[in-house]
């Protein structure tokens, strides 16, 4: 029933931006938490920005300033604009939905991943 779809992946060199999408199929009401997280060869997946309660957001330490997380209601789909992006931003990056949360329990939707690499 659920389905997220991300876009927008692709190669770039250091100081390059790519803007990822997500459209999501239901309504993005229906979520309590969606954000965007990644997973680099032979690392934990990591959350990168995220919704985490209504408007509120939160980012990584390492990219506040570069990254801005976004949506559109009406479209249903959710945005991760990364501008200088760097060598280390280099990951399979996945769209995320969760409904019900942390304390009372939750189920997460995830996206297939779109991957990000960022070379000279």
């Amino acid at each position: 029933q659920v389905q997220l779809v991300e876009s927008g992946g692709g190669s770039v060199q250091p100081g390059g931006s790519l803007r990822l999408s997500c459209a999501v199929s239901g309504s993005i009401f229906s979520f309590d938490a969606m954000g965007w997280y990644r997973q680099a060869p032979g690392k934990q997946r990591e959350l990168v920005a995220v919704y985490s309660s209504g408007t509120d957001t939160n980012y990584a330490d390492s990219v506040k300033g570069r990254f801005t997380i976004s949506r559109d209601n009406a479209k249903n789909t959710m945005y991760l604009q990364m501008n200088n992006l760097k060598p280390e931003d280099t990951a399979v990056y996945y769209c995320n939905a969760d409904r019900g949360t942390v304390v009372a329990g939750r189920t997460r939707y995830w996206g297939q991943g779109t991957q990000v690499t960022v070379s000279s």
